[in-house]
């Protein structure tokens, strides 16, 4: 079953030479509980569909369903109430968390925002969180520039989760970590995915690191989607040729 449907999507961005087509009539299904890899090579529009879906840009044209519910120009309040069940986690763990708030208060934020919780409920559920991404509690009151890369972007993963979402956008979420912490956040993430069943759309230019992650991939080039397939077949059996100079490369 689909939990997002995306139909003839479109984003173009005014710019002073014209108009840059970054997502051109692009149509995918993610299905529940998976991960869709979405690669291709920097400057394609894989971040920015990713962005839009997720609705952190408005599109141009087409259609975005999760669940089926048409979500392509909700605001206000509807919009807020999104926020709960679509998250993502950014490329650059430092530049996406507030250098002035603690650990413990950037992953309770959500938490206060959402306003469903006790205090005692979300002292219980940062502690929780704290511990199913692996930070220890010694960092409780830790600042962003006390901690390494990894410690950070574990940070930026609790709070994504933090609401328990049905759809996390994962931006090249190790593309900035040291080779050796790669593997930790990625066998975190799909940790995560299996215990709480979530779905995943994991954007990178890593050809390794969709392979290992994802269950399906779609390849982009300039704003399109020119192939999609399980990722084993991929591998495999790539068809289009931008993808055999992909893996080629």
């Amino acid at each position: 079953m689909a939990l997002l449907e995306i139909e003839h999507l479109k984003k173009y961005f005014n710019v002073s030479a014209g108009v840059n087509h970054a997502v051109d009539d692009i149509t995918m299904k993610i299905e529940k509980g998976r991960t869709m890899g979405v690669v291709g090579e920097s400057g394609c529009g894989k971040s920015t569909l990713g962005r839009t879906i997720i609705r952190l840009l408005d599109a141009t044209d087409g259609k975005i369903l999760l669940n089926g519910r048409d979500i392509t120009n909700i605001k206000g309040r509807e919009l807020r109430e999104l926020r709960q069940h679509m998250q993502i986690v950014f490329q650059d763990p430092y530049s996406s968390i507030n250098p002035r708030m603690c650990v413990q208060n950037t992953i309770k934020e959500p938490l206060v925002e959402a306003h469903r919780f006790s205090k005692a409920e979300i002292d219980q559920k940062t502690e929780e969180l704290m511990d199913i991404v692996g930070i220890e509690e010694r960092l409780r009151m830790a600042y962003p520039h006390e901690m390494d890369g990894g410690r950070r972007q574990r940070v930026g993963i609790a709070r994504a989760i933090a609401l328990n979402p049905e759809f996390i956008m994962c931006d090249e979420p190790v593309s900035a970590l040291d080779v050796s912490i790669q593997a930790q956040i990625l066998n975190l993430l799909m940790d995560i995915q299996e215990k709480y069943q979530m779905t995943y759309m994991f954007v990178t230019h890593d050809l390794s690191v969709v392979r290992h992650i994802s269950d399906d991939i779609s390849v982009m080039y300039l704003g399109q989607l020119v192939e999609t397939s399980p990722s084993r077949e991929l591998f495999k059996r790539p068809l289009h040729p931008y993808t055999k100079a992909l893996l080629s490369a």
